[in-house]
């Protein structure tokens, strides 16, 4: 029968198969065949033991993306969340999983939470730097402001939080899912920042016929397949203008008849994105030298 695996831990993996649960294990062949399960996955599982809810995966169907760092697959929407405080926005950082999202060729919405310790001017400076190119929502997971407006946007979809640590990710889903008991965890008063809380991947039910997965892992992300000449190919907004520049291979840095600057300095590009990719830009270039 067909199933979903919704998490898996110490090579067992959990099939909803819409009527039960099976915790089940891969048939060899398809470790042989060089395949490996992981959350996200539909796949064929056939009943071993009916008492116990055992199960055997036989068949894997073919997927429409997968990520290595966490090892989910076929998602549909990243919801790509950043804290408009505690801790404080790391844009460059945004934009790597804004980066992973367009490589994967995934739609991405940009949340910003913990929007009522800010006041509006700042949430509207933050908003206007991905407006332009994301669907852009506004929540305080702690306050439940903004909630519906996120469910509206992942509504029948499977979707995936990414972002950096301590910006809220568990909290959005225990609001968003009383059942799945996300652990919550503080910011480190040294660091500033939060404290790894999700252990596996695990995907969960959601209103309107979507599902959510929790990740781990996704902060250690590197944009390690972008080089130097398709990085503008991951930033849309820049990406726009690139092909008015004077020179066909253009970084957008330093070269002449450049019009991706021209756009910038005419209000055209958000300058906060621009620094991002400057600064995503420098690090391929230092990768390189080693």
């Amino acid at each position: 029968m067909k199933g979903l695996i919704t998490k898996g831990i110490g090579g067992f993996y959990y099939v909803d198969t819409g009527a039960d649960i099976i915790e089940a294990k891969g048939r060899g062949i398809l470790k042989k065949d060089g395949l490996i399960l992981a959350v996200g996955d539909k796949v064929e599982v056939e009943i071993i033991d009916n008492a116990g809810n055992k199960g055997i995966i036989n068949s894997i169907y073919p997927r429409k993306n997968q990520f290595i760092r966490p090892p989910i697959v076929n998602v549909d929407t990243f919801v790509v969340v950043f804290a408009a405080a505690k801790p404080k926005p790391n844009l460059v950082l945004v934009d790597k999983f804004l980066i992973m999202a367009e490589m994967h060729n995934v739609e991405a919405v940009v949340c910003i939470n913990k929007c009522d310790l800010v006041t509006p001017k700042t949430i509207e400076e933050y908003r206007a730097v991905y407006e332009s190119v994301y669907p852009v929502v506004t929540i305080s997971a702690g306050t439940g402001q903004g909630l519906d407006e996120l469910k509206d946007a992942i509504s029948g979809k499977t979707a995936a939080l990414a972002g950096p640590s301590g910006v809220g990710k568990s909290t959005i889903i225990n609001a968003l899912l009383p059942h799945a008991n996300m652990e919550t965890g503080s910011i480190s008063e040294k660091t500033k920042r939060g404290k790894h809380t999700t252990r596996h991947a695990e995907i969960f039910n959601a209103e309107g016929g979507g599902r959510i997965f929790d990740t781990p892992g996704f902060t250690s992300f590197e944009i390690m397949e972008a080089d130097e000449a398709s990085l503008s190919h991951y930033y849309p907004d820049i990406d726009n203008y690139s092909g008015g520049c004077f020179y066909d291979n253009c970084r957008h840095i330093k070269e002449p008849d450049c019009a991706v600057r021209k756009a910038l300095e005419q209000g055209k590009i958000h300058r906060l994105r621009y620094e991002s990719y400057a600064a995503n830009m420098e690090e391929i270039k230092n990768r390189r030298k080693y």
